[in-house]
Formats: C-alpha cells, structure tokens, sequence
C-alpha cells in the first residue's frame, strides 16, 4: 500500500474515506484503539460542553505548564492549521511528527470505514500516548456520549456551559443535550459542571454512574470585585487573584470549573498557588473575544450559536463607546442564524456577511435574506454588504470604518480563521495616519 507522503494529502484521503462526515457511533474507534493497542500511562482530563471548552482546555494546559508538567493537548476545531489541534508542552506540533500516526491508523482500521474526526482523533491521541507527558487534556467535539474522545477513559470529566446547538445530532432541547455531554462521566472518578444551572439530566447521570459530582456553588465557588476574585473548592482556596488573560463574561466560570478539576486531581497533579497565577495570567487562546489593538479596533470570536452570541454582544457592550460597529458574519447553514443575529444586531451599524469555503456553510446571500427577514433592528439605519470570502469582507469593513469604529468578526471558526490565515490583522484605517 501507498501512503501518503504529506499531513495535507493524509487530511485529503481522510475526508475520502467515509460516506458521512458526522456518523455518531463509538463501535469503530473502539475497535481500532483496541488493533493500535491504544491508552495513556498519565492522567486524562476530558472536556465537553457547549461553550468555553477551549478556553477551559487552554486554561488547564497553561496552569499545568507553570507548574512544571508536560503536558499534551488535543483541542478543535482549527482555525488556520491543523496542526494547531496536537499541542505538546503549549506549542503546537509539527506535521511531520503525525504522519507516522496516520499511517499507524490507517494500517488498523483495515475494512472500517472512519470518518476524518474519528481518523484524526486517533492520529492524534497515539501522537500523543508515545509523547513524554505527565498530563492529557481531550477537547471533546460536538456531543459526549458518541464522540470518538469518549474511547479513552478520563481521569476527571469537566462538563462547561450547555445550550443548543448540534439539535440535529443532539436533541431539541438542553436535557437532551445534557445527557450527550454527561456521556464523558465514568464511575468513581470527578466530574466538574462549571453551568450554573445544569440541566437535570447530567445531574442524574453522574449519580446513576456513580461519578464524584462537583458543581459550581456547592463544591465550589467563586466570588470578586473589579480587581480580583476569589475561589473555594471543597478543601482548598486560592485568595486574591487576577482574573485570567482570556476576555470574556463568562471566563471566571471557566477559571472555576478549571481550579476544581486540579483539586480533584490533587494527589497526582499537585499545583501551587504561583503556578495559578502565572498560568491566568500567560494563557492565551486565539479567537476567543480576542481584542486587536488598532485604528478600527478588531475584535474576533468563533461564537457560533445564539448563546455564544449574547456572551459576545454582552462583552462588545462592556468595552466602552465605538462611534460605529461593523460586523463580519460567516455561519454554518444548519445554525440558528436568525438567533444569532438577533442578539448581535442592535449593536451593529454595518452588516458584511461572507461566504466560506465550507460545503455546509450559509452564503453571504442567504445571510443577509435572513437578516432582512428580522426587519429594521439597529442602533440606527443599518446597511448590507456581501462577500466572497473572510479577507475581502475585512477590507471592505476598513475602507467604510474611521479609526474610532470597532470590526467585530464572529460565526464560525472557518470566518476567524479566514481573517487569520495570513496573520493576525493589524489594522489601520483609512483616516489614522
């Protein structure tokens, strides 16, 4: 057999290989990690939830760096390479190193038929169990119970925000969806709920499994004012902290969620008190509220279902007064679009939607059809403009900003991404010199 010889033609092959490009089943990846001989030899921190999984993930990793672990990380989706989704020790690998992977998957698979996640979720996970690691973090995809993550078993779950989204594959509402995401519960071993109001299900599941339950205001607790915050678990505290680097209206609840879980974990993964405050401090986390200094100022955000979404216009109101904002929106089809626009729209002067080079993305038309389907919502009149990709939409919200305006780029990760894949933007607009 002919392999081949580069990570883009083993990505191209993979995306070949099965008829559906979502197939929620465990039974294949369960028998290929069992051919691959597959497990780790170190502690596995499992995260799934709707919202803030990647800024709990990058959190973990950078707290666990300041004290002196090695650590590996598996997070998605990418936003420019996919190399970004195998991190070792904070920086991402090589695509050299995972080709012997791939190869090593496709020889055990035989006659079953992966799906790319499933594929490069094994490439990856056998990456890392041959790596010199004290700690692994999986980012869990869009479910729990079904997720090609869920073949490996975790040390400490942490379950984050749940809200809608995946109804398709998930349920239609957040006890469905709550019973999914709590698939990643094991018996005996910590489960973190960071939501303050989980649904009822993932209760009901960690005690039906047996899991060691901890949720936020009862196991543990946060509370702060303008300048610090403070945090109690069940037998330890940490006083007096700075908030954490990541922005964002809900990342104290992430930090929370996060500081539990290496409670829980204690005798195997002790931490010091400097090593949280540095790691709050240094994580760092693209495309999450992140905040370009500039003339506009450039703020991108993967938000891309309604709940992220009213985060994100919660945030975009707390960072003062913009004369104008002009907003870049590329979404999948099957999202709630018109949820999304509706939390984001009485904040935005200028519309630029965008199509992606995604098969099952929306295009900039249908875009804009549903925004003009909410009729006239807007800090005042409002216009439309379409675009054939991410970078286009960005020069054209430059040419019509002042330097005082802010462009908010939200959607998908596939619209971050697009406006980050030759760097990040360092904007100056057209009146700031």
């Amino acid at each position: 057999m002919t392999f081949p010889t580069s990570l883009a033609a083993w990505l191209a092959r993979c995306e070949r290989l099965h008829p559906k490009e979502i197939d929620m089943t465990l039974a294949r990846v369960h028998q290929v990690t069992e051919r691959l001989g597959l497990s780790f030899d170190v502690p596995v921190i499992t995260v799934a939830g709707t919202n803030g999984k990647g800024s709990t993930c990058a959190m973990l990793e950078a707290i666990a760096l300041q004290a002196g672990y090695r650590v590996g990380l598996y997070a998605k989706p990418h936003l420019v390479h996919f190399e970004e989704r195998c991190r070792v020790n904070g920086s991402m690998v090589d695509a050299a190193t995972l080709l012997p992977h791939f190869e090593a998957v496709e020889q055990a698979r035989g006659e079953l038929a992966l799906t790319y996640f499933e594929f490069t979720t094994l490439a990856i996970a056998r990456a890392l169990s041959q790596t010199p690691l004290d700690l692994v973090i999986l980012e869990v995809g869009l479910g729990g119970r079904l997720d090609a993550v869920n073949a490996f078993d975790t040390d400490c779950a942490i379950i984050t925000s749940i809200d809608i989204d995946h109804i398709e594959y998930l349920g239609p509402d957040r006890e469905s969806i709550g019973r999914e995401k709590a698939g990643i519960m094991r018996a005996g071993k910590p489960v973190i709920v960071s939501d303050p109001v989980p649904p009822r299900s993932v209760l009901d599941m960690a005690a039906s499994v047996g899991a060691d339950l901890w949720c936020v205001g009862r196991d543990f607790h946060c509370e702060g004012d303008k300048q610090q915050w403070n945090w109690r678990g069940r037998d330890k505290r940490f006083n007096g902290l700075a908030y954490p680097a990541l922005r964002g209206a809900n990342q104290l609840l992430n930090a929370s969620g996060v500081l539990a879980a290496f409670e829980s974990l204690r005798d195997r993964l002790p931490i010091t008190a400097q090593a949280v405050r540095n790691g709050f401090a240094m994580v760092d986390l693209p495309g999450r509220f992140q905040v370009i200094a500039g003339q506009p100022t450039l703020v991108l955000d993967v938000a891309h279902n309604p709940h992220a979404v009213a985060t994100l216009a919660r945030n975009l109101d707390q960072m003062g007064y913009f004369p104008r904002t002009h907003a870049i929106l590329g979404a999948m089809r099957d999202k709630d679009i018109a949820g999304m626009l509706r939390h984001l729209a009485p904040l935005v002067d200028h519309w630029h939607f965008t199509d992606l080079p995604v098969a099952r993305a929306a295009t900039a038309a249908e875009l804009a059809q549903v925004h003009a389907g909410l009729g006239a919502v807007g800090p005042g009149p409002v216009s439309v403009a379409c675009h054939a990709e991410p970078l286009s939409a960005l020069r054209a919200a430059l040419l019509a900003a002042d330097p005082a305006d802010r462009i908010v780029v939200f959607g998908s990760f596939s619209t971050v991404g697009g406006v980050l894949k030759d760097g990040v933007p360092r904007l100056a607009g057209k009146h700031a010199t």
